[in-house]
């Protein structure tokens, strides 16, 4: 299956950037990767990742990687539905709590974290 990577992660980007499409800015926040993936879905791209995965909340770590179609058909309410609840969750999350300033080597980790939880799905 044909996908669109959407991503702010480089090391992800630097893994999968010849294999796939991407929609990838290191400048994204968390919740800007969330919207740039709802606007996909409302142009009929369907998610293949859900957009909260892994255990680390959204407040934690500054990436995130979601995988959605290629191929747009119309408009999924199902992937709408998840991404929708994903930003209200996330913007709750978030509403309260400072940006944190994290070193290289964490920074790092989070990068890892969110490219192990998304190698499984690009192989499909």
């Amino acid at each position: 299956m044909k996908k669109i990577v959407i991503s702010n992660n480089p090391s992800v980007y630097q893994q999968y950037n010849t294999e796939v499409a991407f929609l990838y800015q290191e400048s994204y926040t968390f919740i800007d990767v969330l919207r740039v993936t709802r606007d996909m879905i409302h142009k009929g791209h369907k998610l293949l990742t859900h957009p909260l995965s892994g255990s680390i909340k959204p407040y934690e770590t500054p990436y995130k990687t979601i995988l959605v179609t290629k191929e747009t058909v119309t408009l999924d309410l199902d992937s709408l539905h998840m991404i929708e609840d994903a930003i209200t969750t996330t913007e709750k999350f978030i509403k309260n709590i400072q940006q944190r300033k994290l070193n290289t080597k964490t920074l790092q980790d989070f990068q890892m974290i969110d490219l192990s939880l998304i190698e499984d799905s690009m192989t499909r």
